[in-house]
């Protein structure tokens, strides 16, 4: 079939919105979207086809699947074969209406309960140590503990459980802090949970040198969170529930940052996290000691870092309450524990008002998540229809996300190109040396174009360009569009070009030595034709 561009559709997490309908063309599609009674007949849609009698005039071909299915865990090909761009007439903004084929690896489906006795959560606390927390860790510990007695010895208690990790900043900076980052109690499976209490009071103990400047290496303790806790230990089931929970005062290290430890920012961590079912959740105490530009910068930075499935779980707490703090932790961490009964189908101790849209939006996509993963959920059999990019009920939604498929040799290419214009841009300071960059990247390119592994169009005008296949996607971005004259305009705009490049690069790396999100899509496939649906957010 006619496929212009290797892009893909991946459903989203579907908690929050209803199940998409694929249609037979885009007219059908969007006399749904346009009926004066959407909701009621999208109603009645579902359940005819819940019943195994899809209306016959509607034009209906396939539904999503009920449940999760993650597409870096279990890759399925859905190309995007056509669009056209058109307007949501529920919030009248741009919309995308798409051509799809759903092309499964394999088929396995098996009948799973929604209800389940052994679904649980792993919940990783990730502490700012420094010495202006000691009474917060201090609150935190005293309301952990609160909700862990009250859960001691049930069985609810046994489906959950902590894990904590600490973070200070560049001890050679300032050797008295002692570490950057520290696991201090792995995320484990343990019947009594007394552990778990004495390490957070024993983090209590916080620094007593203080860090150079304000801002600290959070994104270094939640990348440590994510990356190096055992959320599937072998011989044992996966954690189904995988929470983050990021307790801190001070920002992140901005890029560049020379005592940061990585270049990876806010927004490409969460991509990592998000593709690792992992939900990072920021408690930000916004205190007068950082003043309110430094708060505001903070907050943005964990905003970024803090969304999953289209919600925000960033928490800010005004003036660095203690009490707010405190009350804030007892209602997020009683609510993750909720998941665990809604599950199990007990009642939750907290009412859907009481825990807010976005938890029990949450839960609802952890528990499709491991639904998707328990019935080995696929998309679709082989189909072509018409679907809506953001959800029909509710465009406030994403339902599919377009992603690009790129093998391991189209990434290694993107890291090496801005591996060397990262040297090439840091050297080029003053105007003079802007005006040879470019030269000296079309030597670079050249070189590149020699490795036949290497994708490169030697006859680039713009630094993007040089990624060949990468042109002529209906995709921008700012390093597809720098030219000459753009890189020469404003020494502001080169770093922040070079900024971009470095977060995109740490990511990239990480990507090439993760194995477990590249797929052979035949036996016997080298190494380097090994594929991953690449997120667009995160392409140069």
């Amino acid at each position: 079939m006619p496929w212009k561009h290797n892009i893909v559709a991946a459903f989203t997490n579907p908690a929050g919105r209803l199940r998409q309908i694929l249609f037979r063309d885009a007219d059908a599609l969007r006399r749904l979207m346009a009926d004066p009674a959407l909701p009621k007949t999208q109603a009645r849609l579902l359940d005819g086809i819940a019943r195994g009698q899809p209306d016959p005039e509607a034009g209906i071909v396939a539904v999503e699947p009920a449940e999760y299915v993650d597409i870096v865990k279990q890759l399925y090909l859905m190309p995007i074969l056509d669009f056209e761009q058109d307007l949501h007439p529920v919030s009248n903004e741009d919309n995308l209406l798409m051509k799809v084929a759903s092309v499964p690896l394999r088929e396995d489906p098996a009948n799973v309960s929604a209800v389940s006795d052994s679904f649980d959560a792993g919940i990783v606390f990730v502490f700012d140590t420094m010495r202006s927390m000691g009474p917060y860790i201090a609150r935190t510990q005293k309301a952990v503990e609160r909700i862990v007695r009250g859960i001691e010895g049930t069985e609810i208690g046994d489906r959950v459980q902590f894990g904590v990790v600490g973070f200070r900043d560049n001890p050679q900076a300032a050797p008295g802090l002692e570490y950057r980052t520290r696991t201090l109690l792995p995320l484990e499976r343990r019947s009594d949970q007394t552990p778990v209490i004495a390490t957070i009071r024993a983090a209590t103990r916080v620094a007593r040198a203080n860090s150079p400047g304000f801002r600290e290496d959070s994104l270094a303790g939640v990348e440590d969170a994510v990356s190096l806790t055992d959320w599937e230990p072998a011989g044992a089931e996966p954690f189904d529930a995988r929470i983050v929970f990021l307790i801190t005062d001070a920002g992140p290290k901005a890029p560049g940052d020379p005592n940061a430890r990585t270049d990876i920012g806010p927004a490409e961590l969460q991509r990592a996290a998000q593709d690792k079912g992992v939900a990072v959740m920021t408690l930000h105490l916004e205190t007068p000691a950082a003043g309110a530009e430094e708060n505001a910068w903070a907050e943005r930075q964990y905003r970024a870092l803090s969304r999953f499935n289209g919600n925000s779980y960033y928490y800010g707490i005004p003036d660095g309450s203690e009490q707010a703090f405190e009350d804030t932790v007892t209602r997020l961490v009683t609510a993750l524990t909720d998941m665990i009964r809604e599950a199990r189908d007990q009642r939750p101790v907290l009412s859907p008002e009481e825990r807010g849209q976005e938890l029990v939006d949450l839960g609802l996509a952890m528990r499709l998540a491991w639904l998707g993963r328990e019935k080995g959920t696929q998309a679709p059999d082989v189909i072509e229809g018409w679907l809506s990019e953001k959800a029909v009920d509710n465009p406030a939604r994403l339902a599919v996300e377009p992603r690009l498929l790129v093998t391991k040799n189209e990434m290694a290419t993107m890291a090496e190109l801005l591996d060397n214009l990262l040297t090439l841009g840091e050297r080029a300071r003053g105007d003079a040396d802007s005006d040879a960059f470019f030269a000296q990247v079309r030597d670079v390119v050249a070189r590149m174009a020699q490795n036949p592994d290497r994708l490169v169009n030697p006859e680039t005008e713009t630094l993007g360009g040089a990624l060949e296949f990468l042109q002529d996607l209906p995709y921008e971005s700012q390093l597809m569009l720098t030219t000459e004259r753009r890189w020469r305009q404003s020494a502001m705009n080169r770093r922040r070009i070079l900024d971009g490049m470095r977060q995109k690069l740490a990511q990239y790396r990480k990507w090439l030595h993760y194995p477990d999100v590249w797929t052979a899509l035949y036996e016997g496939a080298p190494d380097g034709e090994h594929v991953f649906a690449m997120p667009f957010d995160v392409l140069p």
